[in-house]
């Protein structure tokens, strides 16, 4: 029979999710489940020195600290391991072997640090683990760098050596290539691991296919209950486990499983959602790690085809490591489209010319504030213009829109016959109704603190340099948590939280910079005042 076994890693890469706080009933009471399961391996935490001791997580600053957490826990077949990201966990702070509840070892490093991580690897060999060598980041490798590797592990000799498909690049195909690099390679006594994610829903497909590869050397592939782990999550526990037992004849309880979900993850996954996102998937589409593409997700300014475009920008060796200047660099770049828009604001000046402006913003106010906001907007000598939206309740002489995610949905909902011009920004891609004025996009960011992309901020200085004197502010209220935002739910998109409210105070800077500039009052209440 084909050598194969399971490694629950539910409590450390489950851990991303929660911060690793299971508590310490549901830490031991899933250790006890999954024993009972009969998974072969239960990985039981990160081995992190830059951690205190926490009984209730499962991220500690040494082995004496698992032997903590599990005193009461009786070990059965399974073999208890722990992991390392290399450099994070001192020699001394691993125990020897043979006086921890830990029996084996799981290092991870990325392949510049081969050098440093190889002798610590061995080191911990020595301390009478079993050492796992984890070769993550897998699709970093060229087959020659992995032949190379490969031969410095043969000299260690450790337990298993695995597959790591960090973010979730793999399918079947690719998965046999990487397979029979190892397998004709890799001493025949070492074990090969595989460790998936499910960026593309492959996890639980590659994961059959690495066991149905034909070898004679033994297999461990990691799994989690649910899928729970980090960026798309893991491939299930239950579901290969329920695989094996139909394909293999294994003897997997799927009902442990179970158990261990519906008593203690289910609120957590309510609480914290993990598995398929198109997050992950644009980052894994495109070969890049996951915070590039959260970071221009998060800026709500790009559409979709704009984030690939600045993705595929980014150089092939740079794309698996995040750099948050470069990141920042390449966005401000993109938005940069420069042009010569000299003759374009000379015309909006002549439009502008003896009017105050009334400004208005998508939030909630402008439909409870409808009667006084028409007030000044009846006045003659007043010039309606609306920001990242076409409000059908009030006749605007013109949209400003300096934001292609808002242009998008401006172009799908607009109908015939608006009266109003339009004028965007030169970031904007107009592929719908066309603009009556670009105006150069740098020229308004770059004269604003912290170079701002926030829609109120850069058309207040497309009126500045269009010698605008005064203007009124209606819509503008600023983001409360529990407070419905817009006044149309279709102009609401989901975003982080955190950074609504921290876009309060860059709203509310930029506002007392351009006082010197600029007068305006607010007609509506906003908490930028």
């Amino acid at each position: 029979m084909k050598q194969i076994g399971l490694l629950d890693c539910t409590l450390r890469d489950g851990g991303y999710v929660n911060d690793w706080n299971f508590g310490h009933s549901v830490i031991t009471g899933t250790y006890k489940r999954l024993e009972a399961s009969g998974v072969e391996y239960i990985e039981v935490g990160f081995l992190d020195d830059r951690q205190p001791f926490d009984i209730n997580r499962t991220i500690a600053p040494n082995t004496q600290s698992f032997d903590e957490i599990f005193k009461n826990v009786k070990k059965g077949r399974a073999v208890p391991v722990a992991m390392i990201d290399f450099g994070t966990c001192a020699l001394e702070n691993i125990g020897p072997a043979d006086q921890s509840f830990i029996e084996g070892i799981r290092v991870i490093f990325k392949k510049e640090k081969i050098g440093q991580a190889l002798p610590f690897c061995r080191a911990v060999k020595e301390k009478g683990y079993k050492l796992f060598i984890q070769a993550i980041s897998i699709t970093a490798y060229s087959d020659m760098e992995m032949l190379e590797y490969i031969q410095k592990i043969n000299e260690i000799k450790q337990y298993a050596f695995s597959i790591v498909d960090t973010y979730g690049l793999l399918d079947n195909r690719k998965i046999a290539h990487y397979f029979d690099l190892f397998d004709n390679n890799l001493d025949p006594e070492i074990r090969v691991g595989y460790h998936a994610h499910n960026n593309f829903q492959l996890a639980f497909s590659n994961t059959v296919k690495f066991f149905n590869l034909y070898t004679k050397r033994a297999l461990i592939a990691d799994c989690t209950v649910y899928g729970m782990g980090k960026s798309a999550g893991n491939c299930p526990s239950e579901l290969i486990a329920m695989h094996l037992n139909e394909t293999y004849g294994t003897k997997y309880d799927l009902s442990q499983f179970l158990e261990i979900l519906d008593a203690d993850l289910l609120s957590v996954y309510q609480r914290h959602y993990w598995g398929y996102k198109y997050n992950f998937y644009i980052s894994a589409m495109q070969n890049c790690h996951p915070n590039y593409v959260q970071y221009l997700l998060d800026k709500k300014t790009l559409t979709v085809s704009a984030v690939n475009k600045i993705l595929e920008s980014i150089p092939q060796e740079r794309k698996l490591s995040y750099d948050a200047a470069y990141i920042e660099k390449a966005y401000l770049d993109y938005q940069n489209n420069v042009i010569d828009d000299a003759q374009v604001i000379k015309k909006l000046a002549r439009k502008f010319e003896g009017k105050r402006v009334l400004l208005l913003g998508p939030g909630a106010s402008i439909r409870e504030k409808k009667s006084e906001i028409l007030a000044y907007a009846g006045a003659k000598d007043v010039l309606t213009v609306s920001v990242n939206f076409y409000p059908k309740d009030y006749a605007c002489g013109l949209v400003f829109i300096s934001n292609a995610k808002r242009y998008s949905r401006f172009a799908d909902t607009l109908e015939d016959g608006m009266a109003a011009e339009l004028a965007v920004t030169s970031n904007v891609e107009a592929f719908d109704r066309r603009p009556d004025y670009v105006v150069n996009y740098e020229s308004l960011s770059s004269s604003l603190p912290h170079n701002s992309d926030n829609a109120l901020l850069l058309c207040m200085m497309f009126l500045v340099r269009t010698g605008v004197k005064k203007v009124m502010l209606a819509g503008f209220d600023g983001y409360l948590p529990g407070k419905e935002d817009y006044y149309q739910s279709s102009y609401s998109f989901a975003g982080n939280e955190a950074y609504k409210l921290e876009m309060n105070g860059i709203v509310r800077e930029g506002l007392q910079y351009l006082k010197e500039k600029i007068s305006f009052e607010f007609v509506t209440p906003s908490l930028y005042e």
